[in-house]
């Protein structure tokens, strides 16, 4: 069986469980510095804060408050 590839997520935020987006903390073109809350994910009924692993800009937005995701459903990009 030919091993599986891992799709390149290194300009995106990804859900990392399924959950409701409590909270965007960033908006499109906003600069981030690593360990910058990005936003809240609510799970299970506990609050998990996502935070940028890196210096960046956010591109696009793709979740909005109160969205349902599923696991690994983008939330935003970055440029």
């Amino acid at each position: 069986m030919p091993a599986r590839q891992e799709a390149d997520t290194g300009k995106t935020l990804l859900c990392p469980m399924p959950g409701l987006v409590k909270a965007i903390s960033v908006s499109p073109g906003q600069e981030v510095k690593a360990g910058e809350p990005l936003c809240i994910v609510e799970a299970m009924k506990m609050e998990n804060v996502l935070r940028a692993e890196r210096d960046g800009i956010i591109a696009h937005i793709h979740a909005k408050e109160g969205d349902s995701l599923a696991v690994d459903a983008t939330i935003m990009e970055f440029a």
